[in-house]
């Protein structure tokens, strides 16, 4: 680095807390938390049992587990997820500017490759499902469209995935038509697991280490080389939300019938596939698929749910209920650490051996408690702790790497 380079660099800082966007902070505290409630299961259950439909729940089929995990289909599987690759992407352009910015583009290359690191350590050493590493090589693909217009970023990013929809679309039908046969629907099943295999990998979580963390790197190593044929599916849902950003609609600056069409269009879709996916979930195990996958047709829509949310969240804030929807604000500043605690916690309590190791133990409709419990612990802890901070712990170690030295924690400094 020249001497030039190490100036440009030095004169770079991390926002000031006064600069901040108001609706990001908030809508990426509701990805955080709404993330919690589809990766619950993972921590609680072995991964076969989400990849593998034939297999048949280890837990009651009474109301209770049908309406958690329906709940957790319809209003939180995929949902989260985009919204939070939707708002990764504007974040690689508010740290790395326009393309031309050599010194911001240094400070974007250092950003995602310490995020790389920290997703390495995260799902090989406490979680499988780390997203982190996923978002860093994605990342580094969008961060060469920063500069693209706003409408060129839509354009594209709802390309790649209208591409995905589509043939979400052709798997849920032909699913659904199969569905009468179930041992061929295991047969051509890439994840397919025994019940047996199933209890032999809920018995080594219950065992705490090693076996816990054998079968942790074994489904790490599985999901990150299947994570590699989603990047288009992210990299086109960080193109949309950075398009969607310079557009003005994350910021809160579209029109307001823009928001309630899509609130409108989003809760249709919403509403349909609550209809046919209770269907589903409430037919005995084993019995062909009642919706004949209308249900799995609905679900591969999901952003457009996603927006509905973003749209709801956005009207509530102009209509005078800041009130209500600044209290994810905090939250989102805290993206970070709340993601990574929300794994030490639930690690603890299922499978890490100084924990409860209740893995394979707490059906979904308990699940549901233990995440209401974390919710409210975070919804608690990040305004207290914002109140004499400038950014969660997480947020400043990131960013004195990044910058490569140390920036300002306490709020006295800063000032």
């Amino acid at each position: 680095m020249t001497a030039t380079d190490a100036g440009s660099s030095a004169r770079l800082a991390p926002i000031a807390v006064k600069d901040r966007i108001f609706t990001l902070d908030m809508l990426r505290g509701l990805a955080i938390l709404g993330i919690l409630g589809v990766n619950a299961m993972a921590f609680a259950w072995p991964m076969a049992l989400e990849m593998d439909p034939t297999l048949p729940p280890m837990w009651a089929h009474d109301t209770a587990n049908i309406a958690a995990e329906w709940a957790k289909d319809v209003f939180f599987q995929d949902k989260f997820r985009s919204l939070f690759s939707m708002l990764f992407g504007v974040s690689i352009f508010l740290i790395g500017g326009e393309r031309f910015d050599e010194a911001r583009g240094r400070l974007l290359w250092r950003r995602l490759l310490w995020l790389g690191l920290f997703g390495l350590i995260h799902g090989f050493a406490l979680w499988f499902g780390d997203i982190l590493l996923h978002y860093a090589y994605s990342g580094m693909l969008v961060m060469m469209a920063r500069s693209w217009s706003a409408r060129r970023l839509l354009w594209t990013g709802a390309a790649l995935n209208a591409v995905f929809a589509v043939l979400s679309v052709g798997s849920a039908l032909l699913a659904g038509l199969m569905a009468g046969d179930a041992q061929a629907a295991q047969g051509g099943n890439p994840f397919a697991t025994t019940p047996e295999q199933l209890t032999a990998i809920i018995q080594a979580y219950q065992a705490g280490w090693p076996g816990a963390q054998i079968e942790n790197l074994k489904a790490a190593v599985f999901l990150q080389l299947m994570s590699l044929t989603l990047v288009p599916i992210t990299a086109g849902l960080m193109m949309l939300g950075l398009g969607l950003f310079k557009s003005g609609f994350l910021t809160g600056r579209s029109p307001t019938w823009v928001y309630v069409l899509l609130l409108l269009i989003g809760g249709a879709n919403l509403a349909a596939f609550g209809w046919y996916d209770w269907q589903f979930y409430a037919a005995p195990h084993g019995t062909p698929d009642p919706t004949k996958g209308l249900a799995g047709v609905l679900g591969s829509f999901a952003p457009l749910i996603t927006l509905a949310y973003v749209s709801l969240l956005i009207l509530m804030t102009r209509f005078g209920l800041k009130v209500v929807t600044g209290v994810l604000a905090p939250v989102g500043r805290m993206a970070f650490t709340n993601y990574l605690t929300q794994t030490l916690i639930m690690a603890t309590l299922f499978y890490m051996p100084w924990g409860l190791h209740w893995f394979g133990t707490v059906p979904p409709a308990q699940l549901w408690l233990v995440v209401g419990g974390v919710w409210i612990a975070q919804l608690i802890w990040s305004p207290l702790w914002l109140s004499v901070f400038t950014m969660g712990p997480l947020e400043w170690l990131w960013r004195c790497l990044t910058y490569g030295r140390a920036v300002p924690l306490l709020k006295r400094e800063a000032a």
